[in-house]
């Protein structure tokens, strides 16, 4: 997970400051000796970390820190804020172009995933109403267009083609005004890349920039080549002047530093961010929310927003009347299951929860797949049995573990965390929804 090396050691830096009733000069020099070192172990470029560490000393060492009740908690609010400054202090929106449709260009080299992130964001767009248009202009690379192709169709979105043609300008001239004759509102251009920056790659780039005059240009970068994303974007945006960044990969680079650095090199901003290899896995880049998961804070809002996209408004409410009239059972569990499923990994999941340690977390096993022995157990259970109005014998027991593929253990150990759940539920009905919630962070994931 990104920043995850970067945030332990912040984490453990802010820790020993929080230990001290009184702040020095000493021990802010010390602090911040530490969040410089662990900045520069996570790629961050390194004028970027002198400057970022000159503004923080400079605000720390003030009346504000040394003479407050809780001077750590203050020296973290100033960190917390001059991350958020250096990531864009706000998300940064697609401009829609006053006339139809909007053309974004996505330009990048070979390798950072350029083909399958304007997929992804023609899926994105297409969530919030939109009616986009992908377009293949990556003529060079073997399967580039067939690959843009099978991404479109399994997001439904139209993608468009020129049989035979190798002229990228004439191409994608052709897909604006087919566009405009389809009411495509957007026009998402793929184009090609490259193992390298050459002066071939940008000629290109630039003419089909001067001809169909792009609404934005997003540059995409793999955020594992750390560095080397920071100056392929700066790069990119001398020759092209980008209008904003993609980092892809983002879920895969312990380290991070690409993300703190390309803003503040580029001084464009970083729009979205590709978290997974699912084609719903593209994000719109917060920097308030980053900065906060960085700092062990957690990312409630974005919790919130993956539950509103996961869950079934109607179902909810169904589950909740379930809990008051104590009736939950385990097809409703299986549901439940399936839906937080759709939110993602829950390894990423709890670290968006404020307040959870990743340390603490190192031993507990979050592997996705194990959720696929809980449904197999409990469609392997009979109607009667799945709706509760039966008790599971030890025969019963046996059978269900052969026809899912699974031990004893492991039915034994659903069984007694659905049979926890409910008496959680219990509680709730009874209104004792304070002590359980405590209780229920100790609960362990069965098998």
């Amino acid at each position: 997970m990104a920043f995850e090396s970067l945030a332990d050691k912040l984490q453990s830096t802010f820790k020993k400051l929080r230990g001290k009733g009184k702040v020095s000069e000493k021990d802010l020099k010390d602090a911040m000796r530490e969040v410089k070192l662990a900045l520069l172990e996570a790629d961050v470029n390194f004028l970027v970390v002198k400057n970022f560490i000159k503004s923080v000393s400079e605000r720390a060492a003030g009346a504000e820190v040394m003479e407050s009740l809780t001077p750590a908690q203050q020296v973290i609010k100033i960190v917390n804020e001059e991350l958020i400054r250096l990531m864009g202090e706000k998300e940064e929106k697609i401009k829609i172009g006053p006339k139809s449709p909007t053309i974004i260009m996505m330009a990048g080299l070979q390798g950072a995933g350029k083909t399958t992130t304007a997929g992804k964001l023609g899926g994105l767009l297409k969530k919030q109403g939109k009616r986009p248009l992908l377009c293949a202009c990556d003529v060079y690379r073997p399967a580039a267009i067939k690959q843009l192709q099978v991404v479109g169709s399994q997001l439904d979105i139209p993608v468009f083609t020129v049989e035979g043609s190798t002229d990228v300008v004439d191409i994608s001239q052709k897909a604006v005004e087919y566009a405009r004759l389809h009411s495509n509102d957007i026009l998402i251009i793929d184009t090609a890349g490259r193992l390298h920056i050459d002066e071939v790659l940008m000629d290109e780039l630039k003419n089909i920039k001067d001809e169909v005059k792009p609404d934005e240009i997003l540059l995409v970068v793999d955020a594992m080549t750390g560095q080397d994303a920071v100056n392929v974007a700066e790069t990119f945006n001398n020759e092209l002047e980008i209008d904003g960044v993609v980092l892809t990969k983002l879920d895969g680079d312990t380290r991070g530093g690409a993300a703190i650095s390309v803003r503040a090199v580029t001084n464009k901003p970083i729009k979205f961010c590709g978290m997974g290899e699912k084609l719903t896995d593209l994000e719109v880049f917060h920097p308030d929310r980053m900065a906060s998961r960085i700092l062990g804070m957690g990312d409630v809002l974005g919790l919130i927003e993956k539950a509103e996209q996961a869950f079934d408004e109607k179902k909810a409410l169904e589950l909740e009347k379930k809990m008051r009239t104590q009736t939950f059972t385990y097809s409703d569990f299986l549901d439940q299951m399936s839906q937080m499923k759709n939110m993602g990994p829950l390894s990423q999941i709890v670290k968006m929860i404020p307040g959870v340690n990743a340390k603490a977390l190192e031993g507990v096993d979050f592997d996705d797949k194990r959720f696929k022995h809980i449904e197999a157990i409990i469609q392997s259970m009979t109607p009667s049995e799945r709706e509760n109005r039966v008790k599971i014998s030890p025969k019963r027991k046996e059978r269900i573990a052969k026809g899912s593929g699974t031990s004893m253990n492991e039915v034994n150990a659903l069984l007694k965390q659905f049979e926890q759940m409910q008496k959680m539920m219990k509680q709730f009905a009874g209104g004792k929804a304070n002590k359980q919630l405590a209780r229920f962070g100790k609960m362990r994931f069965p098998m």
